[in-house]
This record gives C-alpha cells, structure tokens and sequence, in this order.
C-alpha cells in the first residue's frame, strides 16, 4: 500500500494550494482517507476525512470553509483544495486511509504517505 502527497509549497496568506494523494494498493471502495498536518512542536491535527464513497466529510474547525476535500477513485487520487491560507496552516500534510469507510472519526491507520511542506508566508 502506498500513498504519496503532492502539491505542497510556498504561498502568501490569503492564496491557494492545491494537494493531492495518489493510493496504490488500496481498494478505494473500502478505506476512508484523510489529510492530516503536523507543525513543528505541535501535535498532529486531522484537517479533513472523505468517506469512501466520497458523500460524507469532515473538516476541522480551524478549516472549514477554506479547505474543500474531495476524491475520486476511478483515479485513486484525494485532493484538498486550500484557500484563504493563513500563517497557521503552516505544516507538514500527509494523507492517509482511515480505519473504516467513514469519514468519522477521521484518525489515520497506518497506511499513510510521506507528507508534503506547506508554508504559508504573511
């Protein structure tokens, strides 16, 4: 099983980002993904989950209404669209398949990829 983030970089605060997960021996029809971040000295947060059908969501509070996840299996590919970014959303992003077909509770297994950096300049 592999999963591999993408997209991460450098922006200004009030821009956008658009990541993406690519899965590989994962039956998408079964697993949950998610994004996660970790910010240097800070705990790991769960930014947004999918269920697999892709009908259900979950976003943090910290995100919602800036962060937009979506998927689609026919290309095995999970995507999070960030906008307005702020100098807090500053981390390291990895994506992961969750426990269950659910989106809740978005906790990651231990499938889950190599993260991408995301900073976000102010």
């Amino acid at each position: 099983v592999q999963l591999q983030a993408s997209g991460g970089g450098l922006v200004q605060a009030g821009g956008s980002l658009g990541l993406s997960c690519a899965t590989s021996g994962l039956d998408s029809a079964y697993y949950g993904l998610g994004w996660f971040r970790q910010a240097p000295g800070k705990e790991r947060e769960a930014v947004s989950c999918i269920s697999a059908s892709g009908r259900s969501t979950y976003y943090a509070d910290s995100v919602k209404g800036r962060f937009t996840i979506s998927r689609d299996n026919a290309k095995n590919t999970m995507y999070l669209q960030m906008n307005s970014l702020k100098p807090e959303d500053t981390a390291v992003y990895y994506c992961a398949a969750l426990g269950s077909l659910k989106a809740i509770p978005c906790t990651p297994s231990n499938y889950r990829g190599q993260g991408t950096q995301v900073t976000v300049s102010s």
